[in-house]
Order: structure tokens, then C-alpha cells, then sequence
């Protein structure tokens, strides 16, 4: 195992967990639910603190895959970019999830401002970290970059099927 297993391993956490928290934070508004609003702000904090080690083996994974063959090079500092900004972007929602639940400790209820904040920076959050992982999946598979060619069948070929 190197660091480039290690990354691919774990970027799909923040990633899905910022967009599962999302929904669950949507839906414990819709229904006023404090209870379910609070495993919300929880999964945004653990989102927060994994989104670190995420951050942090991207370097030593792009030098384990910088000798391979291929372009791939411009993907990797468009993805690098990407990651510092989803970063900055799930570490605040970390942080006003913790300050929320800080807040409300003791069963006191949480407050609408924090939540209104919480849900608006998570949905920046997520579309962040989904351009952060759909850039990072570009360089190693070609097929989901914007210039793929299309396969034989789209253009007119028939390969006898």
C-alpha cells in the first residue's frame, strides 16, 4: 500500500459525508427535528477532521503517480487547486458545526442562525468537494474528461453487433 491507495481510500469520505450531511441537515430542518439537526453538525465535524488526512496524502500521492505514463499532469495541479479550496470550504463548515453544537450542549435548542449557516456553507461545501472528486478522477480515468472521444457506436461505426 503507498499513498496513492491511501488518498484514493479515504477522499470519498468528506466527499460523501459532506453530501449525506447535507441531506440529513435538510431533512431535520424540514421536519424541525434538533435531534437529527445535531447528527447533522456531528457528521459535518468528523467530515471536517478527515477531510485533513484527505488533504495531506494528496501530495505524496501525486508524487507516486507523476512517473506514470500520460498527461496527466495538468489534471493533478487542477485537482491539487480544487482540494485546497474544498478544504478551506469543509473546514468552516466543520468549524460552525462545532459551534453550533457548542452552543446547544446541555439541550438547549440550536439556534436558527447557525443552522441557516450551516446548511447554506454545506451546500457550497458539497458542490466544492464534488468538483474537487470529479477533477481528481479525471487524471487517471480519461473516459469522464471533457475532451473523451466518443466511442465507435456514437459515431456512425458498427463493430457487427
Amino acid at each position: 500500500m503507498n499513498w496513492a491507495h491511501i488518498h484514493l481510500l479515504l477522499n470519498h469520505v468528506p466527499v460523501l459525508g459532506t453530501i449525506f450531511g447535507l441531506a440529513l441537515l435538510a431533512y431535520a430542518v424540514f421536519k424541525r427535528n434538533d435531534d437529527l439537526k445535531r447528527l447533522a453538525l456531528g457528521m459535518f465535524v468528523v467530515v471536517g477532521l478527515l477531510a485533513l488526512p484527505v488533504y495531506f496524502t494528496g501530495e505524496p500521492a501525486e508524487e507516486t503517480v507523476e512517473h506514470v505514463v500520460g498527461d496527466s499532469k495538468s489534471f493533478v495541479k487542477a485537482h491539487e487547486a480544487a482540494a485546497l479550496v474544498s478544504l478551506i470550504g469543509v473546514e468552516l463548515l466543520g468549524l460552525i458545526a462545532l459551534v453550533g453544537l457548542y452552543l446547544s450542549r446541555g439541550g438547549r435548542p440550536l439556534s436558527a442562525k447557525i443552522t441557516r449557516a450551516t446548511l447554506v456553507v454545506s451546500l457550497v461545501a458539497a458542490g466544492l468537494m464534488a468538483r474537487t472528486a470529479n477533477l481528481g478522477g479525471q487524471i487517471r480515468h480519461a473516459e469522464i474528461r471533457a475532451e473523451a472521444p466518443f466511442p465507435a457506436a456514437e459515431q456512425g461505426h458498427d463493430d457487427g453487433r
